[in-house]
């Protein structure tokens, strides 16, 4: 009996390996964290190797004041609950707006945040948007709208070596993630773009000011049942 061939065998194992890593291995990713909490995303591993620190507590949705999920809700993805992970419509504006020469406007929804917040590293290119994309479609379809959420609220940076909702919380405000009030929900949103240049503590004027509109904007999205996946 012949050998097999080569290059058979070559393109068969790489084939096996793409599909382990590509399809095999975050579906179990995300089934295994549709029910343990996520230790440790790859952006704090990076700032904790750059010596920022790592503050980061772990604490289920329902022990975090409803006010912080309306705030963020308000502040980076008012159709969270309707879309299906990706907003069309918030992407084509984001493309106007950055081809018009305005100030860059991401078009990223929640799932989108959540998806390369725990699964990917950071930076900009083809592959990772695509992973990004594969993720959000996996974390949608496994997790629903209330993990992820509750995902996000304990992954996201929110200042140097601070990583959470509970940590942000008590680095700010001395208190519980649950005793949280919407204005500091609010002023925790405000600082989302920029948590490493933007303070929730003692903050400028421009924070000031997208405090003010996060936290009107997450009266209408209490009144409107805006949040109501995750309520």
């Amino acid at each position: 009996m012949e050998g097999a061939n080569p290059l058979r065998v070559l393109l068969r194992n790489l084939f096996l390996a793409l599909f382990v890593v590509l399809v095999a291995g975050p579906i179990l990713a995300v089934v295994v964290y549709r029910f343990v909490p996520v230790p440790a995303t790859p952006l704090m591993v990076i700032r904790a190797v750059e010596g920022r620190g790592w503050n980061h507590h772990w604490r289920p949705i329902d022990q975090v004041s409803p006010a912080l999920p309306r705030a963020l809700i308000a502040a980076e993805d008012a159709r969270f609950c309707e879309h299906h992970g990706f907003d069309f419509d918030a992407l084509q504006k984001a493309y106007e707006n950055n081809e018009a020469g305005k100030k860059i406007r991401g078009g990223s929804t929640i799932s989108q945040q959540t998806a390369k917040n725990v699964f990917l590293w950071p930076g900009r290119s083809y592959l990772r948007k695509g992973l990004e994309a594969w993720f959000t479609v996996l974390i949608e379809t496994i997790w629903g709208k209330e993990r992820i959420m509750e995902v996000y609220l304990n992954s996201i940076e929110f200042g140097p070596g601070i990583y959470g909702a509970e940590a942000a919380s008590r680095t700010y405000f001395k208190v519980g993630a649950d005793k949280l009030t919407p204005q500091q929900a609010a002023r925790l949103a405000a600082i989302l773009p920029s948590p490493l240049k933007w303070r929730a503590v003692n903050p400028g004027r421009y924070v000031k000011k997208r405090t003010s509109r996060i936290g009107a904007a997450s009266g209408a999205v209490r009144r409107d049942g805006l949040a109501a996946c995750v309520d």
